[in-house]
């Protein structure tokens, strides 16, 4: 990472409240690494330093505003990608244990072996659909914390995501702006599937300035044994939202 890459993550994460210096080696590290396999593996559109580092890491970084991760041990985030926000809060929080999902396995794999690179232990990534593991007892009630980053509709966040929190736990939906009407459907979806919508925070990306909200969900009693429906009904079929 250049000096000027070091700069712009210090200055956003300084907005956020975090202080990133022990961490800057990990950053690093974790640019070049996607870097190098991007140039192999479609893993994401954003190739310059200045947009991974503010559209990626700092973007990631904006998950702990107000203290919403506080205290997790188990933290799954639906729709990784190529690791975010896992890595990043991975970086942040080495003591607690991150499983970054997706479906598809060449993302899995480079989030793997980055992981296993930057000798992230807390980091144990998967392959699989959040429909499958909120059916599987292995996984449904088994995280303190759901992350989810610009992944679906907050109806279909709040299926996917609720039924795979402890009780008690909450949903972590990183958005950008979000309408009226995608809220209240997000809202209704969530009073069904055993949770309530208790934090909305609008605020703007460091440096960039770009819109941003922040969804909090808590798990406020049990998942109906129907939810999630089986795999792609709630992405063709969302809760309470008819919007396209």
């Amino acid at each position: 990472m250049t000096p000027e890459g070091e700069a712009l993550l210090r200055q956003g994460a300084a907005e956020l409240g975090l202080n990133v210096e022990a961490q800057l080696p990990a950053f690093a590290a974790l640019l070049e690494l996607l870097v190098e396999a991007n140039t192999r593996v479609n893993l994401t559109a954003l190739k310059t330093e200045p947009d991974i580092v503010l559209k990626h890491f700092v973007d990631s970084l904006s998950c702990l505003r107000g203290g919403h991760l506080d205290g997790a041990d188990q933290v799954i985030d639906l729709g990784t990608g190529a690791g975010f926000p896992a890595l990043p809060l991975a970086i942040m929080q080495p003591q607690t244990t991150f499983t970054p999902l997706d479906s598809v396995r060449k993302k899995i794999d480079f989030v793997r072996a980055t992981a296993a690179s930057l000798k992230l232990d807390n980091v144990k990534a998967q392959v699989g659909r959040a429909e499958t593991l909120g059916r599987d007892d292995a996984h449904r009630e088994s995280y303190d914390r759901v992350v989810c980053r610009a992944v679906a509709a907050l109806p279909i966040l709040a299926e996917l995501g609720l039924p795979l929190l402890k009780p008690g736990g909450r949903l972590v939906a990183q958005k950008g702006p979000i309408s009226e009407a995608e809220l209240q459907a997000g809202r209704q979806a969530a009073a069904e599937v055993g949770g309530r919508v208790t934090v909305v925070d609008a605020f703007t990306l460091p440096v960039l300035g770009d819109a941003r909200t922040l969804i909090v969900i808590e798990k406020t009693g049990p998942t109906p044994e129907k939810y999630p429906r089986r795999e792609g009904v709630p992405n063709q079929q969302p809760l309470f939202w008819s919007a396209r």
